[in-house]
């Protein structure tokens, strides 16, 4: 297979620190990619998409794509989350195969050439997967692998310690984009497109300059949207929670009526017979309602059908062409 060409698409939040230091490396990696006559790789765009960055970001990319003709910008009007950029730039890439990687190159960038491999052996995706942590903290670690845990626990299908940093083909690229839902979880997404899937294993970094971007609310935003995303299974707990309550209720009321009438003399008034139930279903019942209710949300954003991202500028007249293509397919 030879010939091809790679848009490697990376979202940009708050990075002008990192954004100087990690882009050359990019860059200067797949230029050696292409000069490499072992694989088939022929050119490669780099696309930066600033997903409503507060500080010199977009100014970063700006001199970035004037300084290289390889580098092309995207802005959003506003920030949209990660998962949103990512799929900002994934839908006006247009190159063969299309790489997906974090600013910070926390994810070690020397596996791309393992992933073109795995390609050009014929597989449509090559997903990374961590399979050396050290470079996190241990809450992360901990929290991280709870999670994957509990995803597998109400069977979803999800490649553990695999996040965003991958290869994919235009075909399966095509097929993620026909995908028209409002809540974004594209590592949830990717493994239900049933195309060939390599999975390629590398160490995580250290971050190489900045902070990282996904705070405790944000982690917990987007575990939740997995969830809910992909599995009705918390549901059938309430469900089966609210059978073992009843079951429960109808056991103690007939030993509280045995209690009562058999052994009276044997029964001591006191509250908490009476109030600890009440407190232990009302709070069932508010945790039921608010599960309920998460549901019904994504519900309500999905038949909004609101857009997923809106680009207010690129750096060039062909990916304003792009945008304006997405746009009008909805």
């Amino acid at each position: 297979m030879t010939g091809y060409r790679a848009d490697v698409v990376v979202p940009c939040y708050n990075e002008d620190a990192a954004l100087p230091q990690t882009a050359p490396v990019i860059l200067d990696y797949f230029r050696a990619l292409v000069a490499d006559p072992g694989n088939g790789l022929a050119g490669f765009r780099l696309i930066l998409v600033n997903d409503g960055s507060r500080d010199a970001t977009w100014s970063i990319i700006e001199g970035l794509s004037h300084a290289h003709p390889e580098v092309e910008g995207v802005m959003l009007s506003r920030n949209f989350g990660h998962q949103a950029a990512m799929l900002a730039g994934l839908s006006i890439a247009d190159a063969d195969v299309i790489v997906t990687m974090d600013a910070d190159l926390q994810d070690d960038i020397g596996a791309v050439a393992a992933m073109i491999a795995a390609y050009e052996g014929g597989a449509h995706l090559a997903l990374g997967v961590r399979n050396d942590r050290s470079a996190d903290s241990a809450r992360k670690q901990g929290s991280a692998n709870a999670y994957y845990r509990l995803l597998s626990l109400l069977g979803i299908n999800i490649i553990e310690n695999h996040a965003d940093f991958r290869l994919m083909s235009r075909t399966a690229l095509a097929a993620l984009l026909q995908y028209r839902e409002v809540n974004l979880f594209l590592r949830g997404l990717i493994p239900t497109l049933g195309f060939p899937v390599t999975l390629v294993p590398y160490r995580r970094q250290a971050r190489t300059a900045g902070e990282t971007k996904y705070t405790l609310r944000k982690m917990l935003r987007l575990a939740l949207d997995g969830i809910t995303s992909f599995s009705v299974m918390p549901l059938r707990i309430i469900a089966a929670l609210g059978a073992l309550i009843f079951l429960g209720t109808m056991l103690a009321t007939a030993w509280f009526l045995w209690v009562r009438f058999a052994h009276s003399a044997d029964v001591v008034p006191g509250w908490a017979s009476t109030v600890l139930p009440m407190l232990f279903l009302g709070g069932v019942q508010l945790l039921s309602i608010g599960v309920v209710g998460e549901y019904v949300g994504k519900i309500y954003l999905e038949t909004k059908r609101r857009p997923r991202f809106i680009i207010q500028q690129t750096t060039s007249p062909e990916l304003d062409a792009g945008a304006r293509a997405q746009a009008a397919r909805g």
